[in-house]
């Protein structure tokens, strides 16, 4: 039996490569022999990571939500690292737990800007580059929040749903090239800053999330990268949903009067 070809990707861009999916990502990417474009807001979080990984490494220290300068630093990469043949968006945030109507508006704005916004604007930075070249591949990080509802999710939940869409629809559009697209939506996951960050800073609480659960790691998603990236050129790998073996899928929630 012939084997299939695979495709020969050089150079990967990963954004939110400081932490967590992102550097987990970096190194499975590395140890694969990716030249690497990493970006993230924190640069000294981003040079102790070029300095642990053996190829090529390019940092872009932006908020991938001013897309002035990242326009301008996408514009400047280097060319060993043209063109982008992997983009890995990863960036992305959870901001509160709170019912709809308690939530704080800035929350739900900061959430729609970079988990849709953001990653929409830099996906139309990088796709026409892709398909002039007729290969690539785009790995968005969804969420299983993205298609199952849960108490507090409302807008993080709704971002994520846009993610799930936008990239179906980006496979639409890309029919007919070489260009591949898949959403990556990993469960319950420590070894983050996401729980952190939604709950902005309180340890504790973000530590009972976890509590009693051995949850994915980012090493998990990260492998799973890898698998993606590794299929045969004829595969696209439209959606894949990863959980921990202790999260399942849930139902439709009753709430019940007791007389």
């Amino acid at each position: 039996m012939t084997s299939q070809p695979r495709c020969d990707y050089r150079v990967a861009l990963i954004t939110g490569a400081s932490s967590g999916i992102g550097k987990a990502t970096a190194s499975v990417l590395s140890q694969a022999g990716y030249a690497l474009i990493l970006l993230a807001r924190r640069e000294n979080l981003l040079q102790a990571l070029q300095s642990e990984l053996a190829t090529p490494c390019h940092i872009i220290a932006c908020d991938i939500n001013d897309h002035a300068a990242l326009k301008t630093h996408l514009e400047a990469l280097p060319e060993a690292f043209r063109p982008v043949e992997v983009l890995i968006n990863n960036a992305g945030l959870a901001l509160g737990l709170n019912p709809a109507h308690e939530t704080d508006w800035q929350d739900w704005q900061t959430m729609i800007q970079t988990n849709c916004l953001s990653l929409a604007y830099l996906t139309r930075q990088i796709l026409p580059g892709m398909v002039e070249n007729n290969r690539g591949h785009i790995i968005n990080i969804g969420s299983i929040a993205g298609t199952y509802h849960y108490r507090g999710a409302n807008v993080y939940g709704a971002t994520k749903a846009f993610v799930e869409q936008f990239s179906i629809n980006l496979r639409s559009d890309l029919l007919g090239t070489a260009v591949r697209v898949t959403n990556l939506e990993p469960g319950l996951l420590n070894q983050s800053e996401f729980s952190l960050v939604r709950f902005k800073g309180d340890a504790s609480r973000a530590e009972q999330v976890y509590e009693g659960v051995n949850p994915l790691k980012a090493e998990d998603v990260a492998e799973a990268i890898r698998w993606i990236l590794q299929q045969p050129a004829h595969v696209n790998i439209n959606r894949l949903e990863m959980m921990p073996v202790q999260q399942a899928p849930g139902g439709p929630i009753t709430h019940r009067n007791v007389v």
